[in-house]
This record gives C-alpha cells, sequence and structure tokens, in this order.
C-alpha cells in the first residue's frame, strides 16, 4: 500500500515536470537589452515579437520552430519575444507554453511603456504584431509583418546575413 501512495505521488508530480516550459519574465526593456548584448558580433540572433492572442503570430510561430530547428547553435539564436500581459500569466500564456511546447527561447517582455522601447527596437517598427528583428554585428534588419512560409522568413534572415559578413569583410580590409 505505502508502494502505490507514493507511486501516486511521483505520477502525480512527473506530468508537472514534462509540461514546465523553460521563459524568462524581463520587467523592463533594459533586461532584453542586455539579453541581446551577450550575443557576440558574430551571432545571429533573431527576435520575434509575438503574443498569445495574435492570431498571425501564432500562426508563423512553427516557422520560427523550424528555423530554430534548423539553424541554433554556436553563432545563431532564435529569441521569441511575448508581449502578453503579465496579468494574463496564468490564465493565458502558461497554457499557450503548455500546447506548444516551443523549443525556442521564450521571453515574456512585461514592460507596458511600449513607446520608450519600440523605437530602440527598430526605428521603422510602429508597434504592430508580428514583428521580427535579425541582429548582426551591430547591424538591424526589421520585418513588420507575418511570414507566410519558412522559406520566406529563411530568405529574410540569410539575406540579412550575407549583407553583413560583406560588411564586415570589407570593414576588416579596410577598402570601404
Amino acid at each position: 500500500m505505502r508502494n502505490l501512495y507514493l507511486v501516486s505521488i511521483l505520477f502525480l508530480l512527473t506530468p508537472c515536470a514534462i509540461r514546465a516550459q523553460a521563459f524568462t519574465v524581463f520587467d523592463s526593456f533594459s533586461d532584453l537589452e542586455k539579453r541581446i548584448q551577450k550575443a557576440d558580433a558574430n551571432t545571429t540572433l533573431v527576435l520575434n515579437f509575438w503574443a498569445t492572442w495574435c492570431s498571425p503570430c501564432v500562426e508563423e510561430l512553427p516557422c520560427f520552430e523550424e528555423l530554430n530547428r534548423n539553424f541554433t547553435g554556436p553563432g545563431f539564436e532564435v529569441i521569441l519575444v511575448s508581449l502578453d500581459f503579465k496579468s494574463q500569466l496564468d490564465k493565458r500564456f502558461l497554457p499557450f507554453l503548455e500546447k506548444q511546447q516551443l523549443k525556442s527561447e521564450v521571453v515574456l517582455l512585461a514592460d507596458q511603456d511600449a513607446d520608450s522601447w519600440i523605437p530602440k527596437v527598430h526605428p521603422k517598427w510602429e508597434g504592430a504584431l508580428p514583428a521580427t528583428v535579425v541582429i548582426r554585428g551591430g547591424q538591424r534588419a526589421f520585418y513588420p509583418d507575418q511570414f507566410e512560409n519558412y522559406q520566406e522568413l529563411e530568405t529574410f534572415v540569410f539575406d540579412f546575413v550575407k549583407k553583413t559578413r560583406k560588411a564586415m569583410c570589407l570593414d576588416s580590409k579596410g577598402t570601404r
């Protein structure tokens, strides 16, 4: 009987551990900036700004998951930056993460002063979702819309990477 009791407790505890989705809450944009600055100049960061309540955002998440699956490693990172409300964490955000089982790094940006930080992400961003920023070597590329498919996302990211690599090579040779 005692063993059955222990097995029951373990069974009840195990699903919680399996379902847990790792994510970080950043209460201020400066926390996200610090995370971005952790990447060196040769790292490509793909930041997708999204929310659970944004249908186009949710539709394109599988594209970012595929990008993460295909390329993440040294020098390449995908960060999914949710703009969900912190007050909806238990009711909406956590159940969404549990259902989706995202493998990319997930961040909840809870800074409500969007007017101050949106231009820091990219000067052309007006705040609409979804939005994607690719950062490499201090350069940024901005895509203010939904990617229709994986190929469109991959092309956008790697066209930018090619441009920045070429620019970095020109700078290092002093021929610019």
